[in-house]
This record gives C-alpha cells, structure tokens and sequence, in this order.
C-alpha cells in the first residue's frame, strides 16, 4: 500500500479532474454551500485540465498520486503568477478525501518542491483559501509562511478569499 508518484498522462486528465472536484467538496463544504460547490461537474472539471495543459504543459507539470493503481492525489506547479524568474508556484495539491492524513499530500509536496529546485527556482509560492485551515496548517508545516498577501476569486457565485504563502527553496 505504498504510494506511486508519476508524471500526469492525457489519460489521466478525466480522472483528475473529478478527484480534483471530491477533493474540493471534501475540503470546502464546512465553509462553501453545497450550491457553491455543485460546478463545475467532475467532467467539467475534467475537460478543464485538458484545456489548461494545453496552454500551460510546456511550462507546468502535474504529478500524480497513485495507491494500488489507483489515482488518490496531484500536485500542479508552474512559473510564478507575478512573473518573478527565481519563483515558481505551486499551484494546487488534491488529494482524494480518504487519502487525507496518510503522508500522500506531503510525498506531493516534497515532490513538488524538489522539482522547483530541479526548474532553478529559489523561492516557492502558492495561494490557499483563507478558511481552509486544514491546508494552511499542512503547508506550516510544511515550512511555508503567509505573505501578507491577499486575493479574491470566485468558486462558483461565492467569492472567496486566498493568501499567498511562500518558503525559500
């Protein structure tokens, strides 16, 4: 029952994507309505990381997360959103809901980290919604630091507060 890391294939996208959809209701309903939540459909969601690879794979890397040959979790990591050279930014890690608390989100996130070091990237960053406490205390202690920063963006017809954190590399 040990966890497999691998790179994301285009056949995996699908099943991604409604991971990445159960991990998002599981970790927001205790603040997010069911109505805030309900969209995208796991196959919107799906499509949506086609479309983004698309855009982004030259740049990005996604790398998943499998348990007895089944996918459980991805981490996504990029450039940096504010365009510094020495940054890259990570931007999502989903984990399947019953994966939470077994070491899969951070096998990811050292993954993710040693890959940005790979890239030449001093410095990483991410945003983390505001009231997700579980994924803000997991990335303390991971040694990320919150900014200062702060953002809004809308899940669904909410709006939603994120803060940036960030840790040397």
């Amino acid at each position: 029952m040990t966890i497999t890391l691998r790179p994301a294939t285009d056949d995996d996208l699908m099943a991604v994507g409604a991971m990445h959809q159960r991990s998002r209701i599981a970790a927001y309903s205790a603040f997010l309505s069911a109505e805030a939540l309900a969209s995208p459909t796991p196959e919107e969601m799906g499509r949506y990381w086609v479309e983004r690879l698309v855009w982004e794979g030259a740049d990005h890397r996604m790398t998943v997360a499998e348990r007895d040959g089944r996918l459980v979790g991805f981490s996504y990591l990029g450039p940096d959103d504010e365009g510094d050279p020495a940054t890259g930014l990570l931007n999502a890690i989903h984990l399947e809901p019953d994966e939470r608390g077994r070491g899969t989100g951070r096998a990811l996130m050292v993954d993710a980290l040693a890959a940005m070091r790979d890239q030449g990237w001093s410095r990483a960053v991410l945003w983390v919604l505001r009231q997700n406490t579980h994924a803000r205390a997991f990335y303390e202690r991971g040694g990320w630091q919150p900014t200062g920063q702060e953002r809004r963006d809308r899940i669904g017809p909410v709006e939603v507060p994120q803060l940036r954190y960030a840790r040397d590399l």
